[in-house]
């Protein structure tokens, strides 16, 4: 599996936001990465 095509900087702010390292999140499959952004979306709307 070839790493995602994202650029530096939002692989610094999806580590941030998931609490994980750089290299897990480049080397994530897509459609897990898409899951978990979806869930941080939910949780920060549950906030407001």
């Amino acid at each position: 599996m070839r790493p995602l095509q994202i650029s530096l900087q939002t692989a610094q702010k999806l580590s941030k936001a998931l609490n994980m390292p750089i290299e897990q999140i480049m080397h994530m499959p897509q459609h897990v990465l898409i899951q978990k952004l979806l869930e941080i979306e939910k949780n920060e709307q549950q906030k407001r």
